[in-house]
């Protein structure tokens, strides 16, 4: 049996132990189309041959850029790393001139697309980066290559010796893949990842994931060019879970009725999104059927684990998962059996009311630079803590600082940042990642996160304030789709928020008050504006004098991740949302 020590051991060691008919899932034209174990492998090894062809060497890079999670990708993906060279996967939102840096400064020779839109943003800069030699798209495009022909190219197996030569030569400390960051701030870092990095996180995170192997469906949707997503698809190969593609977030409860999966990993926007979908059906409803969903669902906020709540609790919850939850399990395929939450902050009340609907959402901790998993949550042996990260992976160290910050030792901290001395060695300081985010473990062993250290400010009195603590309350109110606090050396803390627009018509409808029809006149109307202060009113309850929102400001526009509010991963971009509301920014502090 292969031993898994390189990325592209896993397809291998898939194919010897589950032989799985249905590895790679991916729906063309309506048609979902399996790639068996065996496809996996011979076509990656194709790509291998062909790419050879072209006079790939090793350490050569190659960026991938996909809209979408496809079969393609998996293939490229170990056909790449097979042969010594590494590739670098980009987000697909970020603008022309990001994507003209990371290819200059990764030096990818070749680029693979998924469609017109992204192969026409790599066309437009292609002058622009020398070391690229063509484009490749996975969908037939005029005036574009097809990845067909790398595929045609590597038909030919006589070179296939090289092959297997050049992968047995690569060691698990090899350079895999260079990741880059969707930074708040500044230019994208490139984190290098070696093999080792992602396969140890790979190993260690399937032991906390309660999947019965060789038998498991996952839908696959969040980003693949995020490590997240990226490690958890190494570890659904070691495990042989089938892993289905969603066709897009818009597809997405579709997908999850078809497949009826039983893993999926989510972002907590997501799951805000599930959530708020399953409430406003509830509102509609009418005289008793309104009633027992919000009993069921006031029940479910009140959740606690390992029936810690009691027996009356245990009883009375089950009545509601008969009635009202069986339906909600319905809704995301009637099979899910844990859903991994990362990549943000996930909120308490989210994840008490989903695991009390008999949907175990387990959140975890990481970042690009740990490959990523640092902790997670489990539901088997009191591994479950509401409202921690759960318990510290295997072979991994956590230390809190005397600030605060959390500091990690482990076989997943990567070999540093691309070309850049000063960055690494600034994150790696005396054998320890510093991650920038501050924290605390309990008597347990549960991690827990209070804040981004580089996201706290003082006030001008002096006091500290933890943004992010703030946002993730206030935005428990339907009527906040985004809030950033802003007070940096400023008297006291404001915030710029972005109204739920969905949810605020259907409250005017329901209130039958008239509130305007444009963005503009829906965020000047004094009701409306009366309405956010409660929510805000409401909230500042839980936080020190010196912390709580004195002043807010709506806007009308929406923030989006193409406007520049958001990075990839949907984090705020801190600074420049202060520049854009400048005006706003004024208005609060005169």
């Amino acid at each position: 049996m292969t031993t898994i020590t390189r990325l592209f051991d896993f397809p291998h060691y898939q194919l010897e132990k589950f032989n799985l008919e249905k590895a790679l899932v991916t729906k063309y034209n309506g048609e979902w189309v399996a790639t068996s174990s065996k496809e996996y492998v011979e076509k990656a090894n194709q790509i291998s041959r062909g790419l050879l062809k072209l006079g790939v060497k090793p350490n050569d890079k190659i960026a991938i850029i996909s809209s979408n999670n496809r079969t393609e990708w998996n293939i490229m993906d170990i056909g790449v790393l097979q042969i010594g060279a590494q590739d670098v996967p980009i987000y697909p939102t970020i603008s022309q001139e990001d994507y003209e840096y990371v290819l200059n400064h990764s030096e990818s020779v070749y680029c693979f697309v998924s469609d017109e839109e992204v192969c026409q943003k790599v066309k437009n800069i292609k002058d622009k980066v020398p070391s690229l030699k063509e484009v490749y798209s996975f969908n037939d495009i005029d005036g574009c290559k097809s990845w067909n022909e790398v595929l045609e190219l590597g038909k030919d197996d006589s070179n296939q010796e090289e092959v297997e030569k050049i992968m047995a030569s690569i060691k698990e400390e090899d350079l895999a893949t260079l990741i880059y960051t969707s930074g708040t701030t500044g230019r994208p870092k490139g984190v290098m990842l070696s093999h080792k990095n992602i396969v140890s996180n790979a190993l260690a995170s399937s032991t906390r994931f309660p999947l019965e192997s060789g038998n498991s469906k996952a839908l696959s949707f969040l980003p693949v060019c995020h490590i997240y997503e990226r490690m958890t698809m190494y570890f659904y190969q070691y495990c042989g879970v089938s892993i289905y593609f969603a066709e897009s977030l818009e597809t997405i409860s579709d997908n999850l009725k078809e497949v009826k999966p039983d893993v999926m990993t989510a972002v907590p926007r997501l799951l805000e999104k599930v959530y708020d979908k399953i409430i406003a059906k509830g509102a509609d409803l009418t005289g008793i059927k309104k009633k027992l969903f919000f009993w069921a669902v006031e029940l479910g906020l009140q959740y606690e684990p390992y029936g810690a709540n009691g027996w009356w609790y245990e009883k009375k919850l089950g009545i509601a998962r008969k009635l009202i939850f069986s339906k909600w399990q319905e809704a995301l395929g009637n099979n899910m059996k844990v859903i991994a939450s990362g990549s943000a902050a996930l909120q308490p009340r989210l994840a008490r009311v989903f695991n009390a609907a008999g949907l175990p959402v387990m959140e975890g901790y990481g970042l690009t630079e740990t490959s990523p998993v640092i902790s997670v949550n489990d539901v088997r042996n009191k591994g479950f803590k509401i409202g921690t990260v759960g318990k510290i992976l295997p072979e991994t160290e956590v230390k809190i600082a005397k600030d605060g910050e959390i500091l990690v030792k482990g076989p997943q901290v990567m070999q540093g940042y691309y070309k850049d001395e000063e960055k690494t060695n600034d994150a790696l300081k005396d054998g320890y990642f510093h991650t920038g985010d501050i924290g605390e473990i309990d008597s347990e062993g549960f991690l827990r996160i209070t804040d981004r250290k580089k996201e706290m400010f003082k006030t001008s009195g002096g006091k500290y304030v933890a943004p992010q603590l703030i946002e993730n309350a206030m935005k428990q109110s339907r009527f906040i789709e985004q809030i950033m606090v802003i007070g940096e050396g400023e008297k006291m803390p404001a915030a710029f928020i972005q109204p739920n627009f969905e949810f605020l018509t259907e409250w005017a409808e329901r209130k039958g008050i008239s509130i305007g029809g444009s963005m503009e006149e829906v965020i000047s109307n004094q009701t409306v504006i009366d309405r956010y202060q409660e929510e805000i009113d409401e909230h500042n309850e839980k936080f020190g004098k010196w912390e709580r929102v004195k002043k807010f400001e709506l806007t009308a526009d929406e923030w989006s991740i193409d406007a520049g509010h958001l990075t990839p991963t949907m984090k705020l971009r801190r600074k420049i949302i202060k520049e854009k509301y400048s005006a706003l920014y004024a208005k609060i502090y005169g």
